[in-house]
């Protein structure tokens, strides 16, 4: 009983670091795993889904035993470091300077080819 609640507690915390770090809103751990989708690298994924096969085993009493504790702190640990380094206003200041580059880019061959429709037409 006391492993079930430390991987819910480990799964809690999981849960509301993604709601800071990634802005995701889930009522259960497996929820917002499914919403950070490639959000996560690989090897972070895996890690939090150690979590998520250790939560779900862990109601059966005969597979509980198959649960490596240490595995669950490490993968908690791994996952909550990476979820530490993401800074949510930098990710949304890229995403707009981004979306500004695609803007003027297309504003600029829309022009070029305007010029090129001048010169060709003969008003140039």
């Amino acid at each position: 009983m006391a492993m079930q609640i430390d991987i819910d507690t480990r799964a809690e915390r999981l849960r509301a670091a993604f709601e800071t770090a990634l802005g995701i809103r889930a009522r259960s751990f497996d929820a917002a795993l499914r919403k950070a989708g490639r959000r996560l690298p690989k090897p972070v994924r895996r890690q939090a889904e150690v979590v998520q096969h250790a939560r779900a085993i862990d109601g059966h009493p005969k597979l509980r035993r198959t649960i490596d504790p240490g595995a669950v702190a490490q993968a908690e640990a791994d996952v909550l470091a990476h979820l530490k380094t993401i800074d949510l206003a930098d990710q949304r200041r890229g995403r707009l300077l981004g979306l500004a580059g695609v803007i003027v880019f297309n504003l600029l061959v829309i022009a070029g080819l305007f010029v090129g429709w001048l010169v060709w037409s003969g008003h140039l």
